[in-house]
Formats: C-alpha cells, structure tokens, sequence
C-alpha cells in the first residue's frame, strides 16, 4: 500500500479564511481528487490538537493506492493535475504532500 498525505496549514485571515478553504476543499478539491484512477481510499481528519506542542495544521488528508506504481499513474492523470491546480489556487502555500510507503520490516 502506498499512501499520499496531504497536511494542510491553516490560512491566514482568521476563522473566516479557514472555514472558505473547508467549503472548496469540501466541494471542489474532493470530487477532483476522486475521480483520481487508481485512487482506493480518502480520509480527511482535522487537527483538533498537538500533544505538548503547537502546531498550524488544520486537516490531513489521506489517500491511499496500491502501490508506488498506482500512485504514480494516479498523480499523472488529468483528474489529478485538476486538483493540483484547484489546490494551488485554494491553498497556496499551505500544503505539504508526502509519499508514505508500508514500512512492515520495522514492525515487531
């Protein structure tokens, strides 16, 4: 399984800007990113806290494929480079997006 992770900090502009982001991501970013071949799974949580830190996170969002191969696809279809360009334009700048890989030979 191979995993893209979305972290999302939150806007500048107060609760109003973050509750806009939460409405386009919602409806316009979500229904681009599902339309992604290959895609298995999507999860969005909200960062409701930090343990003994700060932090400007505001959601996390998952997506799951397959494999590097599906993810790979994935990110160079036309749905996906849709949502790439509808994120930089309701988030510029507060994304960071990671690639995870199962890590099975470290677990106990």
């Amino acid at each position: 399984m191979t995993t893209l992770l979305a972290l999302y900090r939150r806007p500048e502009g107060g609760p109003d800007a973050l509750t806009e982001f939460e409405q386009r991501y919602a409806n316009e970013h979500l229904p681009l990113v599902a339309e992604t071949p290959g895609l298995r799974g999507v999860l969005v949580r909200r960062v409701s806290e930090a343990l003994g830190a700060e932090t400007d996170l505001v959601l996390i969002t998952s997506m799951t494929f397959d494999d590097r191969d599906a993810l790979d696809a994935g990110l160079r279809s036309d749905p996906m480079r849709a949502a790439g360009r509808n994120l930089r334009e309701i988030a510029p700048g507060l994304a960071t997006i990671l690639v995870l890989e199962d890590a099975s030979d470290l677990m106990p």
